[in-house]
């Protein structure tokens, strides 16, 4: 592994680490209730009693902002799971089986990708109303167009290589060959597809709750305090600043964990490196 890559894979590996690990210790890490109201002390400035401040009803941001990376941290891990799960079905249906198959399922990723997908979510969150299965619903109703692409482009290879026809040849039926030899084989890309879907599914969700469409109101959500903070943002910047930052490092962190992954499971991009 070239010494670039090892610095990335560290890099992402501590923002990671910085989003994943208070996000599961929030009740012990949280210094205040995320929801206590504490009106006396509404936009105090960061200091000892509240260390990132507080926001326009006195709650403590350090806290909220804790217990909204659990919001962050369940929405993308759901969103990419659902995603990623119906995606790899249909490409492998579509690239494996071929025929008039391949040619339905991907035209109706085709018709599915002619929509905006930020605003295909808020439409249907907007019928579905808000509420963390139904961020996650809508997140996924896009999301696995491209899980379903790479599979299908990974899988029309794979299908034509020996080991697969030899298989075939044995007598074997589509459901254990597509299983047993082609899915293994697919699994390095779809990894890292999630990598940075995920990094996508946090932005998204932000997106949402920042125009009040994401979790129910009262639920701390990093999308939600970014859009409590625009109204004071000259008077109080630090509302907005902590929960902008806290999603700028953990996109930034997924996007480089995911090229620091690609880089290691690309078999050509390995060799380019002993080369």
């Amino acid at each position: 592994m070239r010494r670039a890559e090892t610095r990335a894979i560290v890099l992402a590996a501590l923002l990671g680490a910085g989003f994943l690990l208070p996000a599961l210790l929030a009740p012990w890490l949280a210094p205040y209730d995320p929801l206590a109201v504490e009106l006396a002390a509404a936009l105090e400035p960061p200091g000892a009693a509240h260390w990132l401040g507080s926001d326009e009803q006195g709650a403590d941001i350090l806290s909220r902002l804790l217990y909204g990376a659990r919001v962050s941290l369940l929405v993308g891990v759901a969103t990419v799971a659902l995603s990623a799960t119906l995606g790899v079905a249909v490409g492998l249906a579509a690239g494996y089986l071929g025929g008039w198959w391949d040619q339905a399922l991907m035209r109706l990723v085709d018709v599915l990708l002619a929509f905006p997908g930020l605003l295909l979510a808020i439409a249907l969150v907007a019928v579905l109303g808000p509420g963390l299965a139904n961020v996650v619903i809508a997140l996924s109703a896009l999301g696995w167009t491209g899980f379903a692409r790479l599979v299908r482009g990974q899988v029309l290879w794979i299908k034509e290589l020996d080991y697969v026809l030899a298989a075939q040849a044995t007598g074997a039926g589509d459901l254990r060959v597509m299983a047993g030899h082609v899915l293994p084989n697919v699994l390095s890309p779809v990894i890292v597809q999630a990598s940075f879907a995920v990094a996508g599914a946090i932005l998204a969700e932000a997106s949402l709750s920042f125009l009040g469409l994401g979790v129910p109101v009262g639920v701390p959500s990093w999308g939600a305090m970014l859009a409590e903070g625009k109204h004071v943002l000259l008077e109080a910047p630090h509302v907005s600043m902590a929960p902008g930052l806290a999603i700028m490092a953990v996109v930034l962190g997924f996007n480089l964990f995911g090229d620091a992954l690609n880089d290691v499971l690309d078999p050509r991009r390995r060799q380019d490196g002993r080369g």
